[in-house]
């Protein structure tokens, strides 16, 4: 046991007392014996909650997804809750779950938990997407919510996301106190377990249907959408939790030719059909995409495991289908949802959207049209929630986005919302069908008014801790050493976010940022580019965005302007060292 840190085997040895059950002991003695490695991912840390709460793998250790990570933190949540609300009679909290492997199981601990600890708890009797949680916080006026899910990642992950009494995820202070709450508990006897039947609730179709006919409200062109009723419109769940709803949404919205991938209608945490649940991973539309062209459809959407980001796939003018990045998504869905807001006179100046910081910089550019405030937020729908919430009563939210394929219209829920978002995909296209044109031809009409956006992703893993130590080891440098220009480009403005700081290479001056600290460096260039690097808060990545951008004057221009702007990014991803 030399390779292994003291302090890990202490945390491991820990869990091969009495308190942990047989089979969980037995898993710990095998890595103890066999595996240093395995037994140092497994315990050389706590989850922490990121952007996205609590993920990990699933398996025994203080780093792992388990009964005891997951009895630890609903323990935590639950004494936080009752020191944040000691007015209340009956604090309550919801709870939901995706289709993955014991996220069921998961749900049932975190409600048996609470429900030990005096908390009312409305479970849900089935899968659900997590936007339908937030709403159900926010109708049944819980004081927090809770979603077992890992989103897109692969079948081993599975995770824990926490939300408060306005229906967002938690934001600081909040997400600290919880977790300083969870590290408190040093022994898993400090955990109540022991269900009280009498303060566990069922929800079911009742919550379905007042989530459906909610979001029927925000539609802003129902009698086009029935001109358009036979839009041909290819819908998967990958699944996952949308199963149901979504085509249920599309059809209240007006569309009655709603197709689906029946292989993939099959709820599985094992997701048989892809390698992963991604919706930005062009593979895991590949049998959408075949169902597609079997029917001839105009437009194929596919959500992710918990129902709350949906990758889009439209028609070229070849009659090609083209997936479209969450940046063109988030981009045509604003533009639409705006343009429509101006003709029916519904702008007041007291308006506003929401992106995230890493998200194109073409939106800001849209709203500036409509004279809509455009907000920046740290990355995580999180940030766009507690934007909503500071700005509730003083100005309307209309929509927000952000570039890993997550939208929300209208703030009935405050997270992304993928079931609304098909929706407003669809209305958008009827719409666009409406004045001759398709959705691809939309967006680049929107390219030639505003000036063409191009954004490309690259992830850097690196696993365990030696990879996280890496991570922060290329954050470093870049801070020690900034470039001063890209590609030939200058760099106009470094902005740290990491010190609140935002630096002037041309007037060289600095002002603090107005957002709170997060590890990410920003580099805005000469010709209106922008290049993010920012590590991942929910997994073991580095992420490099690129956002170039070019002139488009008219549309006959843009296969060459796309080459460009391709040379563009490459040349930014060249001089970063990252090829």
């Amino acid at each position: 046991m030399n390779k292994v840190d003291a302090a890990v085997l202490d945390r491991a040895q820990k869990w091969l007392g009495a308190s942990f059950d047989e089979d969980t002991r037995n898993q710990v003695k095998t890595l103890m014996d066999n595996d240093p490695e395995g037994l140092t991912d497994a315990f050389y840390r706590d989850l922490e909650f990121g952007t996205g709460g609590l993920r990990g793998i699933m398996g025994v250790g203080t780093n792992r997804m388990n009964k005891y990570t997951v009895g630890m933190a609903t323990q935590g949540l639950a004494n936080y809750l009752k020191q944040s609300f000691p007015g209340i009679p009956q604090i309550a909290v919801a709870i939901a779950y995706d289709c993955r492997n014991n996220s069921a199981y998961f749900a049932e601990i975190s409600a048996e938990i609470l429900s030990a600890n005096g908390i009312k708890v409305y479970l849900f009797e089935g899968l659900r997407p997590t936007p339908e949680l937030s709403f159900a916080v926010r109708e049944k006026a819980c004081q927090s919510g809770i979603v077992i899910t890992a989103s897109h990642n692969p079948k081993e992950y599975n995770g824990y996301k926490v939300y408060w009494n306005d229906g967002g995820q938690l934001v600081p202070p909040h997400d600290k106190n919880v977790i300083k709450e969870v590290q408190k508990i040093s022994s898993v006897d400090q955990v109540r377990f022991g269900r009280v039947e009498d303060l566990i609730e069922m929800l079911g179709e009742d919550m379905d249907r007042l989530y459906l006919e909610r979001m029927k409200t925000y539609s802003l062109s129902p009698e086009n959408n029935r001109k358009h009723r036979d839009l041909k419109i290819v819908f998967t769940p990958i699944h996952g939790t949308a199963v149901m709803l979504a085509p249920l949404a599309l059809k209240a919205f007006g569309f009655e030719k709603v197709y689906k991938v029946p292989e993939q209608d099959v709820t599985s945490g094992d997701f048989p059909t892809v390698h992963s649940p991604n919706p930005e991973e062009p593979a895991a539309l590949k049998m959408a995409l075949d169902r597609a062209r079997e029917v001839d459809a105009e437009l194929v959407m596919a959500t992710d495991p918990d129902g709350d980001r949906v990758g889009v796939a439209v028609k070229d003018q070849w009659g090609d289908y083209v997936l479209l990045n969450g940046n063109q998504t988030a981009s045509l869905l604003i533009s639409y949802i705006l343009q429509q807001w101006k003709e029916r006179g519904k702008l007041t100046g007291k308006e506003f959207i929401v992106k995230t910081i890493v998200t194109s910089e073409l939106l800001k550019k849209i709203a500036e049209k409509y004279e809509v405030e455009c907000c920046d937020v740290l990355t995580g729908f999180k940030y766009i929630a507690e934007k909503i919430r500071n700005l509730e009563g003083e100005k309307t939210f209309i929509a927000g986005g952000e570039e890993s394929y997550g939208y929300l219209v209208g703030d009935y829920v405050r997270d992304k919302d993928a079931i609304i978002s098909c929706c407003f995909v669809a209305e958008a296209a009827a719409w666009a069908r409406e004045n001759g044109k398709s959705l691809y031809e939309m967006l680049i009409d929107l390219y030639v008014e505003y000036g063409f956006f191009m954004e490309k992703l690259i992830s850097v893993t690196k696993k365990g801790k030696a990879g996280q130590e890496e991570i922060q080891a290329m954050m470093d440098g870049f801070r020690s050493k900034p470039p001063q220009e890209l590609n030939g480009i200058k760099v106009l403005e470094i902005r740290d976010y990491g010190t609140s700081v935002s630096y002037d290479l041309v007037a060289k001056t600095e002002k603090l940022i107005a957002l709170p600290k997060s590890n990410v460096l920003q580099f805005f260039l000469e010709d209106g580019s922008k290049i993010t690097m920012r590590p991942s808060g929910t997994e073991p990545k580095i992420k490099f965005y690129f956002g170039a951008r070019g002139p488009l004057a008219k549309a006959a221009d843009f296969e060459k302007a796309n080459e460009q702007l391709e040379k563009k990014i490459q040349g930014f991803i060249k001089a970063l060292g990252l090829k």
